[in-house]
């Protein structure tokens, strides 16, 4: 249409001309007044279309790690018994951390958690054990599986609850079912976290993001959420909280309150960094209410670890030495006797005889003084375990289904 109408005025203008062959100014100002004339039909247009198409504008948004579904697919998975959403469509005004906070509890999801966690958490395990899950519950892979195993092969009267949403699923009942059957003890549930933050300052935290007061930050929510969960629910329930990248080496029977150093300072000695992928607690303990405490009077969204690693590290180093504050310190061998710069070569076949050695001398220390091994997923996950390497060996002693991720060359 804008075609045939510059069509017209294109040949009116030309009839003029031919009236007029001999003026040059006229053609000029011909000319001018025809580009004004096609330049103000296609900006008009233009913007029309802009107009109407932001009325429908949608995101695709793709399923990355970490992820929570919304209720409503977590409906449609249990109806349908099949696997959640890869991708949704859903409207700009739709993209809100409520939906976040909602999975994690308030809306009916989890309104049983304190009973079933009460009811599952009895005096007869072992050691009660906890991890979270934030991403599908497809996702939980042969890796984690073997974080489970090696839970029950070095505490086989052991309790394991993991909190979340995906797990606690059809799916994620498929998945831990071969565990049921052997008799192990271990649940999937929705966290309440309302329930466990309440009379913490975290629960004011909470609330200011909910209402926006507070600014999530560009870290992923459920990654802060996991943080902050692990340690309310160890004051609330007191056990031991593992990351689902740990290898359980023997039993955490004999520990109480204590953490795992990272890094130590190399003439010293002493601790430079701790982290969170281990926490061992009594419940109640004033450890964990000061590190909510400073969970929530120094959120920072956007600056990764802030919450996690370095969290535990800032309380640990402001309280340490401080009446009422027991808790240990122990050493990276405890939990991470093998740094995420190293953890290739366990993964690997060593190709040299000096290698080899480093390597087994490394297990040996690791079986002598080490509780747990942390693989950092976030950096071996793209590494396979070879046949022969240390982590087949690993894997094949504290397995339980033994379920082979060795690749075989």
């Amino acid at each position: 249409m804008d075609h045939e109408v510059t069509k017209k005025i294109t040949a009116m203008f030309d009839n003029r001309r031919l009236n007029r062959s001999g003026s040059s100014l006229f053609t000029a100002f011909a000319s001018t007044v025809i580009a004004l004339v096609i330049f103000t039909i296609v900006l008009v247009s233009n913007l029309s279309v802009r107009d109407y198409s932001a009325k429908l504008v949608t995101i695709e948004i793709k399923t990355v790690v970490p992820y929570l579904p919304l209720s409503l697919e977590k409906e449609l998975s249990e109806d349908t018994n099949s696997n959640y959403s890869t991708k949704q469509q859903i409207t700009v005004k739709e993209v809100n951390n409520l939906h976040v906070i909602d999975v994690f509890g308030g809306k009916g999801l989890s309104e049983k958690f304190q009973q079933r966690a009460t009811e599952f958490l009895r005096d007869d395990c072992e050691v009660n054990f906890m991890m979270t899950w934030i991403s599908p519950a497809e996702s939980f892979g042969k890796r984690e599986v073997l974080s489970v195993e090696s839970v029950f092969k070095s505490h086989p009267r052991g309790c394991l609850i993991i909190l979340s949403s995906t797990m606690d699923s059809p799916q994620g009942f498929r998945i831990l079912k071969p565990f049921l059957d052997r008799g192990y003890r271990v649940m999937a549930v929705t966290p309440d976290l309302p329930f466990l933050l309440k009379g913490t300052a975290g629960e004011s935290w909470l609330e200011e993001i909910q209402t926006g007061k507070r600014d999530p930050g560009k870290v992923p929510l459920p990654q802060n959420l996991s943080n902050l969960m692990r340690l309310a629910y160890l004051f609330k329930f007191g056990g031991v909280y593992l990351d689902t990248d740990m290898i359980v080496l023997k039993s955490f029977k004999t520990l109480r309150n204590v953490i795992g150093a990272q890094t130590l300072e190399p003439v010293s000695r002493n601790w430079t960094r701790l982290n969170n992928a281990v926490l061992v607690f009594d419940k109640n303990h004033p450890f964990l209410l000061k590190t909510i405490e400073e969970f929530a009077l120094t959120f920072n969204g956007n600056v990764w670890g802030h919450n996690g690693p370095y969290l535990v590290s800032r309380v640990a180093r402001a309280v340490e030495g401080t009446t009422g504050y027991n808790f240990s310190i122990m050493t990276p061998p405890a939990f991470y006797p093998v740094n995420w710069i190293e953890i290739e070569k366990l993964f690997k076949v060593a190709r040299t005889e000096k290698d080899s050695k480093r390597v087994q001398v490394k297990v040996l220390e690791m079986q002598k003084r080490s509780y747990g091994l942390h693989l950092w997923n976030k950096f071996s996950s793209k590494f396979e375990i070879e046949q022969g390497s240390a982590m087949d060996k690993l894997v094949s002693d504290h397995c339980l289904i033994c379920d082979s991720v060795v690749s075989v060359s």
